[in-house]
């Protein structure tokens, strides 16, 4: 299985990555991706960009060098009623929307709230993936978000940092456990690498073993390829007026 659509990828602006636009294209060409989402950090993250970095995505290229990128971002749970840290309107501009729940960005809590929030985040519409929800540091009923998930049209993201990010250990079986319950319920999935540096981008080896030993294959993963990306991306209302031929 190869994933050519890296959906989670952060640049300098997020003040603890490493990489720009620029490196990442290049980065792209490399590894034959067809596409990449530019997700910076919300607002509410330490370190993070003013909302105007968000809005001036609007002037950059669909297509550099022949690689397609996403104007994203990976807004904040900020609450636990599924507030975020960017306003609708920008939300509502961007071509991808990654919610998570980050701990350092909200109050203190446990698993019943950070499910409860992850889970009036995907209520709410306005995003289209579910950021590692796997993260043992912030715990969430599984089967819980996973139907929430389904009934909503979020896809579950398996997120290839979660194995290597230190901060993260644990988080495989909740990752599997996401995998075996999702492929029950039929949700759409995502793999992937969560990039704050070049050398990260399309790097999917662990979410892959794990999605592969789970049983999940190409029908159950919109980012394999951009036209795939694009199609998902389309039927959650983005991207109306763009990639319109060839779909």
């Amino acid at each position: 299985m190869k994933i050519l659509v890296d959906t989670h990828v952060h640049t300098i602006a997020s003040g603890h990555a490493y990489s720009t636009l620029n490196d990442y294209v290049e980065e792209a060409k490399i590894r034959g991706l067809e596409m990449f989402a530019l997700t910076d950090h919300g607002v509410a993250m330490p370190g993070g960009p003013d909302l105007y970095h968000f809005y001036n995505q609007i002037v950059i290229p669909r297509e550099i060098d022949g690689i397609k990128v996403l104007r994203g971002i990976e807004a904040n749970l900020v609450d636990f009623e599924g507030g975020l840290d960017a306003e609708d309107r920008l939300l509502d501009q961007l071509d991808l929307v990654i919610g998570s729940v980050h701990p350092i960005c909200l109050p203190k809590g446990g698993k019943k709230e950070f499910t409860r929030g992850a889970i009036a985040m995907m209520a709410s519409g306005s995003i289209q993936i579910l950021g590692h929800p796997g993260n043992a540091q912030a715990p969430l009923d599984i089967e819980e978000v996973v139907r929430a998930a389904k009934a909503y049209g979020v896809a579950i993201e398996i997120n290839n940092s979660t194995f290597l990010t230190p901060s993260r250990r644990g988080s495989e079986e909740n990752c599997a456990r996401f995998c075996e319950l999702g492929l029950k319920h039929g949700v759409a999935f995502v793999i992937s690498s969560d990039a704050h540096i070049r050398y990260d981008l399309g790097v999917f080896d662990g979410a892959l073993d794990l999605v592969r030993r789970q049983g999940l294959d190409e029908s159950n993963i919109v980012n394999t390829d951009s036209k795939k990306m694009i199609a998902f991306l389309q039927r959650k209302g983005k991207l109306k007026n763009d990639y319109n031929s060839g779909i």
